[in-house]
């Protein structure tokens, strides 16, 4: 297989789909076809980047609300020092 991918990087992605395949254990490597391993590798994988996205997302929607409530706070702070400000001039 070829690829511009640096090798190193490929070889880790290898390991890991190895590491699972290994951890089906060596029933499932009896009874299934490397294809049918590898598909299940592949379910799993799919399973843990949508529950990773899902997480990514929760956490970026809980970042926004964060960030909104301190503009929010600044600038309620900003417009009562302005209103101070304004009624120190106008004394």
């Amino acid at each position: 297989m070829t690829s511009d991918a640096d090798e190193d990087h490929l070889q880790r992605l290898a390991d890991a789909v190895n590491e699972r395949v290994a951890a089906l254990g060596s029933k499932a490597a009896r009874t299934a076809s490397p294809a049918q391993l590898l598909a299940v590798v592949a379910l799993g994988l799919a399973e843990d980047l949508e529950v990773s996205e899902r997480r990514r997302q929760r956490l970026e929607d809980r970042t926004r609300q964060v960030v909104a409530a301190a503009i929010s706070r600044i600038d309620r702070r900003l417009e009562a020092d302005a209103e101070i400000a304004h009624d120190i001039e106008q004394q």
